[in-house]
């Protein structure tokens, strides 16, 4: 067999496979949109949306929304952050109105005021108690902990879903975080006799949500 023949052998081979590895990069996304069907991880398939109201820099906050919402149902979200130390913590619009099922983002504001470097991370809170469970982050602030600069400002997206599964006698949702100094010692609340908590020393962590009683939002 000639070398000339062996040459276009192989050729006819890497056109073949060539050919099929594009017609599986073809195939891909339907066969992925169909096994995301089936297991119902439709939050992949997103769209961006505006959320009216005091964004950053009185802007409109742009946001990525969920295909499928449950649209016979409004929930109001309440934000709310106390500032429990010598920062500026706030977020940027007290509150919003979303669907069930429906991926929102809004920013929180923080900017330490102290002449020194800190370490600090905030918990998050939830009222009601039920809200917790359904209450699904995406992105949060709240995960990790953060080194900030003297007089340095941050602002801190939270991307969450509520599962529609949460009882729809639920129709408001307060969401709160309590910002911490790591390895400081902490203020009590206004009006509390409770003495200050020492935090441990800056390590990386994750923070773990807690379930609190209903905070008021801020006004």
């Amino acid at each position: 067999m000639s070398l000339r023949h062996e040459n276009a052998k192989m050729v006819g081979k890497l056109v073949v496979v060539a050919a099929g590895m594009f017609a599986f990069g073809y195939v891909l996304i339907p066969i992925y949109k169909h096994i995301c069907e089936m297991t119902g991880i439709n939050i992949l398939s997103l769209s961006e949306r505006q959320v009216p109201g005091n964004g950053v820099a009185g802007k409109d906050v742009k946001v990525p929304s969920n295909t499928q919402v449950d649209r016979t149902r409004t929930i109001t979200v309440e934000f709310d952050a106390n500032a429990r130390g010598p920062w500026d913590f706030k977020p940027a619009q007290r509150s919003v109105q979303v669907h069930p099922g429906e991926l929102t983002t809004v920013m929180y504001e923080f900017q330490n005021v102290q002449n020194r470097r800190m370490a600090a991370q905030a918990i998050p809170s939830y009222a009601p108690r039920q809200a917790a469970a359904h209450f699904n982050k995406l992105e949060c602030f709240c995960f990790n902990q953060y080194i900030l600069e003297p007089g340095e400002k941050k602002e801190w997206p939270v991307a969450f879903v509520i599962d529609p599964r949460l009882s729809k006698d639920v129709t408001t949702i307060t969401l709160s975080y309590t910002f911490f100094e790591v390895g400081g010692k902490t203020p009590a609340a206004p009006g509390s006799t409770a003495a200050a908590a020492v935090l441990p020393a800056p390590v990386a962590a994750v923070a773990v949500p807690v379930v609190a009683g209903r905070a008021e939002a801020g006004s």
